[in-house]
């Protein structure tokens, strides 16, 4: 059976359990589960056109509260670069690919609300999905938290928290709300179903790509969703033997807040013990306000991940973010701020981004508007 454990001290939990974290560390679960063998590229073709194609490589089943999620275009920008467009998902975000898995799960387990934490797009998608599954609903959110991503959480009926301070203050309340009875915390950081979800991003690829990867994975890194998603499904692709050889991870975060970068330049494996009164604790503003973690729960695996791959971590300017805006958005495409971060890093060029390489576009623009 299916089961949580902890990849700190090997603490394990049923998943019917509404144990959100390992009750002896507090830190975030991985799943014990393996996808199944023999599958090929060629085997998918007749398949619905959602992320749910991919059943043999998911923890759960394909659920009733589908809103038709996955299968985003892949598009060229530049001889070497493509741009996968997850921002043309139900609710406008990358997010969906784990919420829907969150919300499977919570309507299989029966609480009596569900509660998620959020600067914006994490908390509508869980919102929808919610709403989709007739599921009661609580998402918190930072003070300052785009005005269109909170109207978008409302209208999908949950029941919206503004939490004074910044994102981990948010956390921190929304995190002792989880610990109440009967809530099932669809925590996109702790709960590892969401990994699952996210990592349909990369078995996309690796079907539009003809059974391939490209040579590198760019990916906007703020608590590591997408990221450690990816991580998982080179993984288990390689595994699995439907791949030769893994591509590079180049983890992308703003300048603004950027403590997994200044780890991973200081050869650290995780990241420094809070120091409240350290200056660099203060996080500073940022566009890229949906990386704008400042102690992810997840680093210490984001740093060995991103080491493993071979990859490297990349900074962006709040200028950087502006132009890359301005340039995705005269080629066609309307990202948010967050949404654009890559590509700001990528067409900057340089050896960490040689071959071939994807960037993911994951919010639309019509969530934050264009920068000034």
């Amino acid at each position: 059976m299916t089961v949580y454990h902890c990849p700190v001290d090997g603490t394990r939990s049923e998943i019917t359990a509404l144990t959100w974290c390992c009750p002896v560390c507090r830190g975030p679960w991985d799943l014990d589960f393996t996808p199944a063998r023999g599958v090929a590229p060629n085997a998918l073709s007749g398949r619905g056109d959602s992320l749910w194609r991919y059943e043999e490589f998911l923890p759960l089943a394909a659920p009733p509260i589908s809103l038709g999620e996955g299968r985003t275009p892949l598009v060229p920008l530049t001889d070497t670069v493509s741009a996968k467009l997850d921002y043309l998902m139900p609710t406008l975000s990358f997010k969906d690919r784990g919420a829907v898995m969150l919300a499977e799960l919570a309507r299989r387990l029966g609480p009596d609300r569900v509660v998620a934490d959020s600067t914006g797009n994490a908390g509508t998608s869980v919102a929808a999905y919610c709403a989709r599954a007739g599921l009661p609903c609580t998402v918190y959110v930072p003070e300052g938290t785009s005005p269109k991503k909170t109207e978008q959480i409302r209208a999908h009926g949950a029941h919206l928290v503004t939490v004074p301070g910044g994102r981990e203050a948010t956390a921190l309340a929304a995190r002792a709300a989880a610990d109440g009875p009967g809530v099932f915390y669809a925590s996109h950081v702790f709960n590892p179903y969401f990994l699952h979800g996210t990592k349909t991003y990369v078995y996309e690829l690796w079907e539009d790509l003809g059974g391939r990867l490209p040579d590198a994975l760019a990916v906007p890194v703020g608590n590591g969703t997408l990221l450690l998603g990816a991580a998982l499904a080179v993984a288990e692709l390689h595994a699995l033997g439907l791949i030769a050889t893994r591509p590079r991870l180049i983890a992308v975060q703003a300048e603004a807040v950027s403590p997994l970068a200044a780890a991973f330049r200081a050869g650290a494996d995780d990241l420094p013990p809070a120091d409240p009164s350290d200056p660099a604790a203060v996080v500073s503003p940022t566009l890229a306000e949906g990386i704008a973690i400042p102690r992810p729960p997840r680093a210490r695996q984001i740093l060995a991940a991103v080491r493993a791959s071979g990859g490297t971590f990349l900074t962006v300017s709040e200028d950087h973010v502006r132009e890359a805006q301005r340039d995705l958005a005269a080629r066609g495409f309307y990202v948010e701020t967050t949404g654009v971060a890559c590509w700001a890093a990528v067409r900057e060029g340089g050896e960490a981004v040689r071959g071939s390489v994807v960037v993911p576009l994951c919010g639309a623009g019509l969530k934050t508007g264009m920068a000034e």
